[in-house]
């Protein structure tokens, strides 16, 4: 018998019998339907994690925070690192950077604030992609840049309240409202007799927004130079103060990195440094390193929630066990005609498995259907459901559910595998019937 004339024998069949085969392909979809949509909240929800970090981190950085020695000791970074980093295959640029150990003052005109000094190497910083939102990088000591929030603390010196009651922010009519750019700031810095010193710095450039909302980079961003000065100033590491000199070895605190940050050629070649730094008892960080143990924890759930959504289509099974039973019961008289005429048995065999192999496609078919439509409902009405029970904003872009290809081939893989174990029993009885008895109807 042809392959064609087994499917037009099976189609036939299952003709006779609508109403059952029709509830039947109905719990097969229903179970692939759930296995898939259960499944795709594990992928929906990795996929909005994985982009959320991406966007805000550069995936070609990889944070240095120290070396461990031969007695589990962690010392500063050096300059002798950056050099070796930078000599590094792949690595493209080695930014540091160290902070004054004081709060100066910074002063325009009539407008003050105090934040943070960061020392910068405007060459790497620039080398590994940095990008400012107006102006440029600095050429001389004297030159600067500032945080993209900085103009948001930089307030009319007054005795008036300046804060907003309700926010707590600097109040808008107390900011200074021109450009920061090309303007002379003052930054005054004290030492340990509270003499103070004042550092003329000139703003040519204003830093991008961070990417991440809760962050606020009030920072001004001065030269080695500047460090230096600050340090010969207050005779302490840092222009740390509340300390003596001799109380700190200066050459090793004047050699110290706070913070270094290796960047790659590109995402491909992170891991491999990675490994490479590890290996020299670098303690480091990269969203490589983050992806691979996000991606795990998400692998286990996905293993997990399919492994739940299987058990749906096992309970499926058993209907499709019962109507293959029962439609060898019915065909008892066709399987005693197709054996008397010498059908193989194998042949017989093949026809009922081809035939619970039909009922689990078009079930898996219709449950792919489905389960695109229902994970696009929830994504549309989930977030709508959820900010209005719970009157909170959900992250933008959040996605509850993802179905990529590999999860479709997955369900149809798994649905069409029970459904064909299920036939298996039934088939075996088919090809084990008596002609005589199958002629009578005595099956």
């Amino acid at each position: 018998m042809k392959f064609k004339d087994k499917i037009r024998f099976i189609r036939q069949n299952i003709k006779k019998n609508k109403v059952r085969t029709f509830m039947t392909i109905l719990a097969t979809a229903m179970g692939c339907a759930f296995l898939i949509v259960l499944a795709s909240i594990g992928y929906g929800l990795q996929k909005s994690v994985v982009e959320d970090t991406l966007e805000q981190q550069i995936v070609t950085q990889i944070d240095v925070h120290g070396q461990e020695d031969d007695n589990g000791n962690y010392r500063s970074l050096t300059m002798e690192d950056v050099k070796y980093f930078e000599e590094m295959e792949n690595v493209k640029a080695v930014t540091r950077r160290n902070q004054i150990r004081q709060m100066p003052t910074f002063t325009l005109e009539d407008y003050q604030t105090s934040v943070a000094a960061v020392t910068a190497h405007f060459p790497s910083e620039k080398d590994s992609g940095l990008e400012l939102a107006e102006g440029r990088f600095p050429e001389s000591a004297n030159e600067v840049i500032v945080g993209d929030h900085f103009s948001e603390y930089l307030a009319l010196i007054t005795e008036e309240d300046i804060y907003d009651e309700k926010t707590g922010m600097i109040k808008e009519s107390f900011l200074y409202q021109e450009s920061l750019l090309n303007k002379t700031v003052e930054m005054t810095v004290t030492d340990n007799d509270e003499v103070e010193h004042v550092i003329p710095l000139k703003i040519v450039g204003i830093m991008e927004e961070p990417t991440k909302e809760w962050l606020q980079d009030r920072n001004v961003y001065v030269s080695n130079e500047i460090y230096t000065e600050v340090e010969i100033f207050t005779g302490t590491p840092g222009g740390e103060l509340g300390i003596e000199p001799e109380m700190y070895d200066a050459t090793e605190e004047a050699e110290a990195i706070d913070n270094v940050k290796v960047y790659a050629d590109n995402l491909e070649v992170v891991q491999s440094i990675s490994d490479k730094l590890e290996d020299e008892n670098y303690a480091i960080y990269s969203v490589v390193s983050e992806m691979n143990q996000i991606n795990m924890l998400f692998t286990v759930a996905k293993a997990g929630l399919i492994l739940v959504g299987t058990i749906a289509i096992i309970i499926a099974s058993i209907g499709i066990y019962n109507t293959m039973t029962m439609a060898v019961t019915e065909r008892a008289p066709d399987i005693g005609i197709m054996k008397a005429i010498g059908a193989n048995p194998k042949t017989i065999k093949q026809i009922f498995l081809l035939e619970s192999s039909y009922i689990g496609i078009i079930g898996a078919f219709i449950g792919v259907i489905v389960a695109y439509a229902t994970s696009f409902l929830v994504n549309l009405g989930l977030p709508m459901i959820l900010e209005m029970t719970f009157g909170e904003e959900l992250p933008e872009g959040l996605q509850f559910s993802s179905i990529p290809i590999s999860l479709v081939l997955i369900s149809i893989g798994i649905c069409l595998l029970v459904t064909i174990v299920s036939g298996l029993r039934p088939a075996k009885r088919a090809t084990e019937l008596d002609v005589l008895k199958a002629m009578r109807r005595e099956f």
